[in-house]
């Protein structure tokens, strides 16, 4: 039978040989080093072949062992699971974008065998609590850009269109707002042109529903 060949990457020596020793219990698992930093894990594994590492992703007080684990992925054919003490979300999402395939907290360190195999089969080895997390990660994301988006597109507006943009999704006609406002129908086109050089659209009412949908009004 072949043995799953590990490296372990942790600063933490006491849970270092803990967690060797459990998995030397594994009859289909063979620990082949260890290293305590992200720098000696790049050393080690130009020096041994591994077909799993694990790595810490806080050591030293710093997520290096996200910048390893794109080392390790890019240089060797090694699949990265990612140990953490904590699920910081954003971390988490930063060491999948690195190339890690799964992540694993400490203390269900049990299911961490199951991991090693998944990941050496080259299954999809994410874990359910990973996949949760990255769909929140970038629901989140996707969140923040359409609020960048929005904040960029209202900087681009001017208070006066969007008054003009807000009449027309309530159904105003130009002559109306012009009415309104008692400017002439020329500068109420004015302000459509512009909004639509702004915002798209073919017209101005496209224009005032794409801005209603994006939360502009």
């Amino acid at each position: 039978m072949n043995r799953i060949r590990v490296v372990i990457v942790e600063d933490d020596q006491d849970w270092l040989r803990g967690l060797s020793s459990y998995l030397n219990k594994q009859e289909d698992i063979e620990i082949v080093g260890t290293a305590s930093s992200g720098q000696d894990a790049v050393s080690l594994l130009e020096q041994v072949e591994a077909d799993v590492v694990l790595m810490d992703i806080m050591m030293s007080d710093s997520p290096e062992g996200i910048w390893a684990a794109a080392e390790i992925v890019q240089c060797t054919g090694a699949r990265v699971i990612m140990l953490t003490s904590m699920e910081e979300k954003e971390l988490i999402f930063e060491a999948f974008k690195a190339g890690a395939v799964d992540y694993m907290v400490k203390s269900n360190f049990t299911e961490i065998p199951q991991s090693i195999r998944s990941a050496y089969a080259n299954r999809s080895s994410i874990s359910p609590g990973a996949a949760a997390q990255m769909r929140e990660e970038f629901r989140r994301l996707k969140k923040l850009e359409q609020e960048i988006r929005v904040k960029e597109l209202r900087d681009l507006l001017t208070p006066t269109e969007i008054q003009v943009l807000d009449l027309i999704e309530k159904g105003y006609t130009q002559t109306q707002i012009a009415d309104k406002f008692v400017v002439s129908i020329r500068t109420v086109k004015v302000h459509v042109g512009n909004i639509l050089r702004k915002l798209g659209g073919k017209s101005s009412k496209e224009a005032a529903q794409k801005a209603k949908d994006m939360g502009i009004l």
